[in-house]
This record gives C-alpha cells, sequence and structure tokens, in this order.
C-alpha cells in the first residue's frame, strides 16, 4: 500500500499530495478563492502561463496532473512527477502564493495551511485508479453535493465529460484503464461503498 514519505522522489512516480486549513479552517471561501488556486497550478505546469515577469515558473513538463478536488477546508491532489524537481517546489510555490493573496484580500495574517502539506507515494496501479475515485468522491462524502459532477472544483468532469477548455488535466493516464468514461463513471459511484478496501486507514484519519 502507499507510504506518506516526504523525502522520496523520482521521475515517473505518482503522488497524492493533500492538506488542510491551519486548525481546520475554511481556505476557500468562494469562488475566486478555488480559482486563483487553481490558477497557481496552472501557471507552473502549462508551457505560455506566464503572466509576470517576477513570475518564475518551474521548468515545463515538470509534472502532470492527474486528478484534484479542493474542498472549503481542504485540497487532494493527485500528480505524476516528471522531472528530479520534488513535488515540494510545486506546492510550495503554490501555497505560498495562495496564503499571501488570501491574506491580503481577507485582511489577515499567519499561515493558512496546517504544517507541511502531507504526500502518499502511489506504488500500484489498484491503488492509482481507486485514489482518483476517492478524491472524485470527496464532495459527495462531505455532503456538499449528492453526485460527484455537481462539485464544480474538482477534475471529475475532465474524466466524464472530456471538457475542452483549456483543461491541465490529464486524464487519460487513468482513463486508458477504462472501455470509456462511463465505465470510470460507474467505477467512481460504485467506490463509494467499497473504498476502504484501498484507500488506506491513516488517510482516512487525516480528512
Amino acid at each position: 500500500m502507499n507510504t506518506r514519505d516526504y523525502k522520496f522522489s523520482a521521475p515517473g512516480e505518482f503522488f497524492h499530495v493533500y492538506n488542510r486549513g491551519n486548525a481546520k479552517d475554511i481556505v476557500f471561501v468562494d469562488d475566486l478563492d478555488y480559482r486563483f488556486f487553481l490558477l497557481k497550478i496552472r501557471q507552473n505546469l502549462i508551457p505560455g502561463e506566464r503572466v509576470s515577469r517576477h513570475f518564475r515558473p518551474l521548468p515545463d513538463n515538470s509534472f502532470d496532473l492527474v486528478a484534484y478536488c479542493l474542498m472549503p477546508n481542504h485540497f487532494h491532489i493527485l500528480i505524476k512527477q516528471n522531472r528530479e524537481i520534488p513535488t515540494s517546489k510545486l506546492l510550495g510555490k503554490v501555497c505560498t502564493s495562495y496564503a499571501m493573496y488570501f491574506n491580503r484580500k481577507y485582511e489577515r495574517v499567519g499561515h493558512i495551511f496546517q504544517d507541511q502539506f502531507k504526500q502518499s507515494h502511489i506504488d500500484s496501479n489498484r491503488y492509482l485508479t481507486w485514489l482518483s475515485a476517492y478524491i472524485h468522491n470527496n464532495p459527495v462524502k462531505a455532503k456538499l453535493v449528492d453526485r460527484p459532477k455537481r462539485w464544480e472544483y474538482s477534475s471529475y468532469s475532465d474524466f466524464v465529460e472530456q471538457r475542452d477548455t483549456g483543461s491541465f488535466v490529464k486524464p487519460d493516464i487513468i482513463l486508458n484503464q477504462f472501455s470509456n468514461s462511463s465505465e470510470y463513471k460507474n467505477f467512481v459511484l460504485e467506490a463509494l461503498d467499497t473504498e476502504q478496501e484501498v484507500v488506506s486507514e491513516e488517510l482516512l484519519l487525516d480528512f
């Protein structure tokens, strides 16, 4: 199964990175907050998304974003590392930019997120696919929506609708293991009842 390891990183490996608000506080208050966080991820992943001469993006093709879900007080990101650059470089840039934005917008100071982000290495294909379902089911388990597709701030629509809106998600890494997107949709819905077979107890306790 997966293990939480802050030191291990290697090109070609998949990681689940996640964190929540300091003291479990809300970190995404409105639509603009969610979109700003995603923008910062996008700017570091996509060539051409360079909006300021002061902005120093990561080298192109450093990571592939496989899946994500932003929740009111935490986030989940499923990512593939393509270079020697560790996930801490990406998360450090994204979370620092977001904290500056959040504190300025809401006239506050201090940490936004709880300690250092958490990371789990995904060491099996079975866990990779089930983890994508776990991430997409987060809003349903939290009773924010009754179906994954009704939560706007996740990559679920990239998987089941193949939305062509300049998305920076790489769903084919998961979808290539299914005959079509409808089969994946059923897989996600069924995972609500059986996810504990694969998702570690450690992760469930954290979030």
